[in-house]
């Protein structure tokens, strides 16, 4: 509740976008928090913020356990607050008890975790697996500036990624705690989820020409209106993402459309169009995105429109450990829930981290299964429950030979 206190002023819900002062005012007290917590507190070069107490063995790899504190416009303030303020809390426990772990603990708070006016999430914990590259530094948003630029602007070094990789195999293990961000344990009476497989996502902007013209004077025949091209893409969208095959299905999105010059008598003349399709089956994963431009080929075919599609992102499904899934479950019986298994529809940083190092993911009910919206709520007992099972999987985690 005191994170939700730090928005961005003039905008809805409970907005703290990366690279925002609110965000800056975030970190800083994420970074008061570790501190109090008794952890020793660094800012790596690609901005996260990582808190770190020694383990009983120090030459063994670091149990790391993090999430994120940014949000989507209009947000609210459950998703990855929860899993940044709950390890912390986890720490904090640990370390009045002297250290109780054989390995040392991390606790990340990622830069940057949800998509950004770059196209591109999961800022940190792509730079910690060595995928935050340089064609993503030179991408640039509306007004020019580039993902390099921003990250500087804020105090990152994004010059020195390299020495914030951390190399395959070097972590113990990385779990994280996460509102569900659907309704399937609401639905199913469960407090605590253990995920079994996190969704791939494929983000696309979608660059539509046509050529201005008078509104007024411009016959419909004539018109290369690059709008209608883009509503058609819009609508096309919905149809792949209804698309089932071999009882594989999946999610699509036109989430973002910014139109040139968006005036009321005047054609436009350009949009761009930010679409994402998401599955835990590769397979539809793939066969949309070959659904997606051959949409595009025909919408600028039909239309005589130039359109061009860009892949920004294209992240495969990833399962999580089943080590750690058999591990986390049985954490959660001991704090006295019946845990439900159930797929992520959402990514996470933890998807990321799933490149160098086993992961796992625990689940807390969200109300309604709303996220992403200021109506996002998660009671306070199932925020405790989640963190008792968050600590209760640390303390088993480091105690198993993975």
């Amino acid at each position: 509740m005191e994170l939700s206190t730090l928005v961005e002023d003039g905008q809805p819900g409970w907005t703290r976008r990366v690279f925002s002062d609110a965000y800056k005012q975030s970190r800083a007290l994420v970074k008061t928090m570790m501190q109090v917590a008794g952890l020793a507190v660094t800012l790596d070069p690609a901005g996260n913020l990582i808190g770190k107490l020694g383990g009983g063995d120090p030459e063994l790899p670091p149990l790391v356990v993090g999430s994120h504190s940014d949000t989507v416009s209009a947000g609210g303030r459950f998703d990855g607050m929860v899993g940044v303020v709950a390890a912390v809390e986890v720490a904090r426990i640990l370390a009045g008890h002297g250290g109780a772990l054989r390995h040392p603990l991390w606790i990340v708070d990622f830069l940057g975790e949800e998509p950004n006016q770059f196209g591109i999430s999961c800022l940190g914990s792509r730079a910690v697996t060595g995928h935050l590259t340089a064609e993503h530094l030179a991408l640039r948003d509306e007004t020019g500036a580039s993902l390099g630029d921003a990250l500087r602007t804020s105090g990152c070094r994004p010059d020195e990624l390299a020495s914030t990789r951390w190399p395959d195999g070097s972590l113990h293990a990385y779990l994280e705690l996460h509102i569900e961000q659907g309704a399937r344990l609401e639905r199913a009476g469960r407090q605590i989820g253990v995920v079994t497989c996190i969704a791939g996502i494929s983000r696309a902007s979608i660059d539509i020409e046509g050529r201005a013209d008078h509104a007024g004077t411009t016959p419909m025949d004539l018109r290369r209106d690059a709008l209608q091209g883009a509503a058609e893409l819009v609508l096309g969208t919905e149809v792949i993402g209804r698309v089932q095959e071999a009882d594989e299905d999946g999610v699509a999105t036109a989430g973002r459309l910014l139109v040139e010059p968006n005036s009321t008598n005047v054609v436009p003349a350009r949009a761009l169009l930010n679409v994402e399709l998401r599955s835990v089956f590769e397979t539809w994963l793939r066969n949309r995105s070959t659904d997606l431009e051959t949409l595009a080929g025909r919408v600028a075919s039909s239309r005589s429109l130039a359109v061009t599609v860009q892949w920004v992102s294209q992240g495969d499904p990833v399962p999580c450990d089943p080590r750690l899934r058999r591990i986390l479950s049985q954490s959660a019986a001991r704090v006295g829930t019946v845990p439900l298994e159930l797929p992520s529809g959402a990514s996470h940083d933890a998807a990321h981290i799933a490149r160098i190092a086993p992961i796992a993911m625990l689940f807390i009910p969200s109300r309604d299964g709303r996220s992403h919206c200021p109506e996002e709520w998660s009671d306070p007992w199932e925020v405790t429950l989640g963190a008792k099972a968050l600590l209760q999987a640390v303390l088993d985690v480091d105690g198993a030979a993975l």
